[in-house]
Order: C-alpha cells, then structure tokens, then sequence
C-alpha cells in the first residue's frame, strides 16, 4: 500500500480566509464520493470556504481546475478515480490528469492537491477513500495538502527577508 511513509499525524490547520474549490470526476461515484467526503470533512475543520465542482472525468480536471484558480480561487483540491482497464486508455488519461494538474499549479503559482486515484482495481480505490472500513483517506490528505501549500505560499510572499 502506498500509505508507507505518510506522516502519522497531520498537524490542524487554520484555513480561515482561504477559498477551495474541489473538483471531482464522476466516475465511480462510491470512490469519489469518500473522496469528496474526506475533502470537505478536512476544509471544514480547518474553517476554509470551499464549493464543489464536478467534471465528467479524470481528464477534464486540469482545465477546470485552472479556470477555478483564475476565477479567484486560493487553491484546489482535485479529486478523480482511474481504473486500468485492457487498454492502454488508463496510461493516457493518468498522465494527462497528472501532468495538467502539475502544470496548473505551476502555471498559475497556486496550491492543486492532487486526489486523483490511479488503480488496478476498485478494492484499492475503496481502500484509499476514506469510507468505513479504508485504511487511507485520499481526499482528505489531498485537502490538507492544498491547504497547507496555500498558507505556505500566503506566507512566503508577505515575508520581506527573501528579496535579493
């Protein structure tokens, strides 16, 4: 399991201030909804705004996500579930999602925490998705990602020391 490593405790985080759009595919809708369960749980303890979006698909996230973070948004949760399937679809789109999301937030110096899920199964995708019984809770680490990345970034650009 991937979850080898993780820090054992996230520390609590104020997002009082910070605005979140989460952005979730469709597909799989068990998975997902864990997912975006995990997200918003995670966003309101921390006491950050935040809205849903969903999109179609995996694939569609980084185009939307984009638009969030254009639209004023302080960063992004997106969250979105692959299957491998018989085809070589599943490499295509997991790049495309991994790469475009990396792109948007270097594109737009914005915070993505990345929730998309690449699979051989469904069983892995319900062990990742925070529901009864998962021993991981994707959406809600890639929540505390964004949003530990959007203070960081808050507090790097209010500091005066780093000018050259």
């Amino acid at each position: 399991m991937s979850g080898a490593g993780a820090p054992s405790t996230q520390e609590r985080i104020d997002g009082s201030g910070l605005k979140v759009v989460i952005v979730a595919g469709t597909w799989h809708e068990t998975i997902t909804d864990g997912l975006i369960a995990g997200a918003t749980r995670t966003l309101d303890e921390a006491g950050a705004s935040y809205s849903l979006v969903r999109v179609p698909g995996s694939f569609e996230l980084p185009v939307v996500s984009k638009a969030a973070l254009e639209a004023g948004a302080d960063a992004v949760v997106a969250l979105g579930v692959i299957i491998r399937g018989g085809t070589p679809h599943f490499e295509y789109v997991s790049a495309a999602a991994t790469d475009g999301l990396t792109r948007v937030a270097l594109d737009t110096g914005k915070p993505v925490g990345f929730g998309v899920l690449t699979l051989d199964d469904e069983a892995q995708g319900i062990d990742r998705a925070g529901l009864p019984g998962s021993k991981e809770d994707k959406g809600a680490e890639a929540a505390h990602a964004a949003l530990a990345t959007a203070i960081t970034i808050r507090e790097l650009r209010a500091r005066t020391d780093l000018a050259l």
